[in-house]
């Protein structure tokens, strides 16, 4: 049975999205991922694989994020620990560090106790079907098993918020003086990026909906 959807993985954490599966599903992507010219001639120029993680602030995200970070780095990817950041802004940062993908744990706008695994490819970019194919066939084989110094190591990319609101704000064609905006963050992952980049963009911010404790995502707001 499958396990991607049209939006990656998704299910109850700790039910069918477990911390085992999480972290087979890492492993098969460094497997599947980290072959192909662009990775071959990376390792050639002494270059080591890199894959952004980034995720939702959902409780079940700690352990679901820490799984997926360690089957990379036992695969022998390097992993940028982004944190607590909307999936726009994973993307982003793949293909601002040119990682060779990224991985975000989110289940968007589904309850608090679901959570899921999206996987982007070099870029930032949506994987295509058969990739993703791929690495479902790869979770039922053999895994990169690496020793010293060529397993993975994992570091927190401590300035990936702030990364993600320059290139936001570089977007806007003008800046947002003169306007009151109030912001639904849905205590979701915007909840500190938002409100600090229309704040930093001249708007007279109010917001709703930016307290998250990871089990409030998506409850009576939005």
């Amino acid at each position: 049975m499958p396990i991607f959807g049209t939006d990656g993985v998704r299910g109850l954490a700790n039910g069918p999205l477990t911390a085992d599966l999480a972290l087979s599903l890492a492993q098969a992507t460094a497997v599947v991922l980290g072959q192909g010219r662009t990775a071959d001639a990376r390792r050639a120029a002494g270059k080591r694989l890199t894959a952004v993680v980034a995720r939702d602030p959902r409780v079940s995200g700690e352990f679901l994020t820490a799984a997926v970070s360690a089957g990379l780095a036992s695969s022998g990817v390097d992993v940028l620990d982004a944190g607590v950041l909307p999936t726009p802004a994973a993307a982003f940062l793949i293909a601002d560090t040119d990682a060779a993908f990224g991985v975000m744990v989110s289940a968007s706008h589904n309850p608090a106790p679901d959570n899921g695994i999206k996987i982007f490819a070099r870029g930032g970019v949506k994987l295509p079907d058969v990739v993703e194919q791929r690495i479902e066939a790869a979770m039922d084989g053999p895994k990169l098993q690496p020793t010293g110094g060529g397993v993975g190591r994992i570091r927190r990319f401590a300035d990936a918020e702030d990364r993600y609101i320059v290139h936001l704000l570089g977007s806007l064609p003008h800046r947002l003086e003169g306007l009151h905006v109030v912001l639904d963050c849905a205590h979701g992952a915007a909840s500190g990026v938002s409100p600090e980049t229309f704040s930093d963009a001249g708007a007279t911010v109010t917001v709703i909906g930016a307290d998250p404790d990871g089990l409030n995502i998506n409850d009576g707001v939005g």
